[in-house]
């Protein structure tokens, strides 16, 4: 299936390329990133969020801006280093039914980060989230790739399910803003759910995410991202390798790499996968939900 593409610009975003297959519609920023804005059904909702309020002043006097849609960041989080401002300008190329957008190295961090987005099939994208180390020694790090999600969603993540015997089997994290009994979280017996409401309160945890996907329904639609989790290696926050976070205008799905040192000039590589299903109702039960799952997410493997 062949890729249109085309330059034009998106709301307040300024110029942008506006990519298509003829069923499924990115928008990539070119002023600031790299950043998709965009993505969705030709012609429908963006199931990202793209209107963020959030900022923070941050190195040299620079603000960081959420803006929204899909960004590309370094673990473990730390202030200063992991909001160096992306508002500079972005080189990119054409690829193989996609592009390539890379910035320039971060400034005091000496990282450069580039997304390598391609459209394979009808429904379908593949993001590499490529980190090169710029620095002139190695830094323990992992790729961290968080999509912004449209509010009014339901976020699914499926319950570690191996069998370990007497040994624990998950890994739950929690941040110190969140209440393990507030409503919009659901501890279920294969899923944990997490829906976006109109509440301040943020909320986020992170899990061992082996099952290696992360679902949202919003919109009429269904949005899967799938990616690899290590169950032999070490991941950031306590060894999570997907994390969900939610405030009152959006909903964050984040994955995460191994933690590792990367070597100085060497490059660590993290791929998402992702997928549209048009026309999936909003489950209300785990039962409901576990149907869907095995309809879409895990046949479809």
């Amino acid at each position: 299936m062949s890729v249109i593409m085309q330059e034009g610009t998106y709301n307040d975003m300024g110029k942008c390329l506006v990519l298509s297959n003829g069923s499924i519609e990115l928008v990539v920023t070119t002023e600031f990133g790299p950043r998709i804005i965009r993505a969705g059904f030709v012609g429908q909702k963006n199931e990202f969020c793209d209107n963020s309020p959030v900022s923070n002043h941050t190195y040299c006097g620079k603000t960081w801006r959420m803006r929204g849609g899909h960004r590309f960041w370094h673990s473990p989080e730390c202030f200063p280093r992991t909001y160096i401002a992306d508002n500079a300008p972005v080189r990119w190329k054409t690829i193989d039914n996609g592009i390539l957008v890379m910035q320039e190295s971060e400034p005091w961090v000496q990282m450069q980060k580039s997304m390598e987005i391609t459209m394979p099939a009808e429904n379908q994208v593949i993001v590499r989230h490529h980190l090169l180390n710029k620095n002139a020694w190695p830094v323990k790090v992992a790729a961290w790739a968080l999509s912004v999600m449209a509010p009014g969603g339901k976020a699914v993540i499926a319950q570690p399910d191996r069998n370990t015997d007497l040994l624990p089997n998950r890994v739950v994290a929690l941040w110190p803003y969140a209440n393990m009994r507030d409503k919009r979280i659901s501890w279920g017996e294969k899923y944990i759910v997490l829906t976006q409401e109109n509440e301040s309160q943020p909320f986020k945890f992170g899990i061992n995410n082996e099952a290696g996907w992360i679902a949202y329904f919003n919109h009429g639609n269904l949005f899967v991202k799938r990616y690899s989790h290590d169950r032999n290696a070490q991941y950031p926050d306590g060894g999570v390798s997907s994390e969900l976070y939610t405030n009152d205008f959006m909903l964050e799905l984040e994955t995460l790499s191994p933690l590792g040192e990367l070597a100085a000039e060497r490059t660590l590589t993290h791929e998402e996968r992702w997928e549209f299903v048009a026309g999936v109702k909003r489950p209300e039960t785990e039962y409901e939900l576990d149907q869907v799952v095995h309809k879409y997410i895990i046949k479809a493997v």
